[in-house]
């Protein structure tokens, strides 16, 4: 019996005689075509980025962010669809209030992330389609060091070192294979996650391009920030030298 075009596909409720929730693959799918974004923990923090295509010279500057904050503390990076991402960071913005409300304490990443990935489950059995994002959470203290978790379209959440997500989201996580994180220092980390979004750049088809990033570690107190524009031109220029130094070699 074929599990394609029977109609299984009409409802995230639904399974196909196979075991596939068809309505979920499609969502990932709206994720791994959207911008390479990638995360990095290193020594003393975590740094997110992602390269942005601008669609016009006449959109103002950084009006859509993929990085946001669900609190002082903890950081959000959304790829995917873009109102989806901002109505799960609405969602995460009411889950840290309430949590600080409740408990008079600001809530764990572990715990965001956790109540964010059962309102992604939920929110899919119980309406029309699922959420076409993903999302990062980010954050750095003293006790526990830096910690990346991903929540997935499914629902699902990991935990990781460093991830990527997005259209070119395989060569990004081979490149940062290649990456001794726990030596990195946060400026070299924001180098390193630069070069590898201009490394695997198509150039024919993503000429307008820019790269947003948010940091949080050791340097910002703790604190998720957006990462200056100067030190991600320096940035810049640093991993375009590296990149015409390696391309001369090969």
């Amino acid at each position: 019996m074929s599990s394609i075009g029977t109609g299984y596909d009409l409802a995230a409720a639904t399974f196909s005689p196979d075991g596939r929730i068809f309505q979920i693959e499609y969502a990932h799918k709206a994720v791994d075509n959207s911008d390479t974004m990638i995360a990095l923990r290193g020594k003393h923090g975590v740094v997110c980025a992602v390269e942005k295509i601008v669609a016009s010279k006449l959109n103002v500057e950084n009006a859509n962010p993929r990085m946001m904050r669900a609190a002082e503390h903890i950081g959000l990076g959304m790829a995917g669809v873009y109102p989806d991402c901002r109505n799960l960071r609405d969602y995460a913005v009411d889950e840290c209030l309430k949590f600080l409300r409740d408990y008079r304490e600001p809530i764990t990443p572990k715990k965001l992330a956790a109540t964010i990935a059962e309102y992604v489950h939920v929110f899919t059995l119980g309406i029309s389609r699922p959420y076409g994002c993903a999302m990062f959470v980010n954050s750095w203290d003293e006790t526990d060091g830096g910690k990346i978790y991903l929540i997935e379209p499914s629902g699902l959440s990991y935990e990781y070192k460093a991830w990527a997500v997005g259209k070119h989201r395989q060569a990004a996580k081979a490149e940062i294979e290649k990456l001794k994180l726990e030596e990195l220092e946060m400026e070299q980390l924001v180098k390193e996650a630069v070069r590898i979004i201009m490394a695997i750049r198509d150039e024919n088809k993503e000429k307008n391009c820019t790269i947003e990033m948010s940091w949080v570690g050791e340097n910002t107190k703790g604190k998720v920030e957006i990462v200056p524009n100067n030190l991600l031109a320096d940035a810049e220029a640093w991993a375009r030298e590296r990149l015409d130094e390696d391309d001369m070699e090969d």
